[in-house]
């Protein structure tokens, strides 16, 4: 899908307060209420939005602790079956193929120390686990779900033939990658 600089300013828009009525964001963004909705609709079923959420502080409900969990795998063949036994362990929260010493690198949040205990050897029973690396966060600076959307050159040509947008800046992403 192509964005334009009106489509990335309404998803800036969004990722700041996505609970905003239409007319809010139409009236940052210099649209119609209805134009918002359809530009919105449209980046939903391209898959640009993926959906919507509520952040919660986790340590207000009782998730004290942060960690990321580094895990060995023996064999690349044994991933995805360690990747389908995630879903089964909820203070899991991310779940990242990564490059260097680890294979596997997971961000958790837990109530305690005990828990994490708990779920380091759930991790290291799994089939394909050879072994685990921990790493306990002490204070966070920055946690955040939002992209930055600033254009940039090389990524952007000029919209030639894009009807009702003349001049906009067009940003080609490819799915899925």
């Amino acid at each position: 899908m192509e964005l334009d600089s009106v489509d990335r300013h309404i998803l800036s828009v969004l990722q700041e307060n996505c609970k905003l009525p239409l007319v809010k964001i139409g009236e940052r963004v210099g649209l119609s209420a209805p134009s918002v909705a359809e530009r919105i609709d449209k980046l939903e079923n391209s898959g640009v939005i993926r959906g919507y959420t509520t952040i919660l502080d986790a340590r207000k409900l009782g998730k004290d602790i942060t960690a990321f969990i580094g895990v060995f795998i023996d064999h690349p063949k044994l991933i995805s079956k360690f990747e389908k036994e995630l879903d089964h362990l909820e203070d899991v929260q991310e779940c990242h193929h990564v490059t260097g010493q680890h294979t596997l690198l997971l961000k958790v949040k837990v109530d305690n120390t005990s828990a994490l205990e708990e779920l380091i050897r759930k991790l290291r029973s799994l089939e394909g686990v050879s072994r685990t690396e921990t790493s306990v966060v002490l204070s966070t600076h920055t946690e955040g779900l939002w992209l930055d959307l600033k254009e940039k050159q090389e990524a952007t040509e000029p919209d030639r033939g894009h009807k009702g947008h003349e001049g906009a800046q067009v940003l080609k992403l490819k799915r899925g990658g």
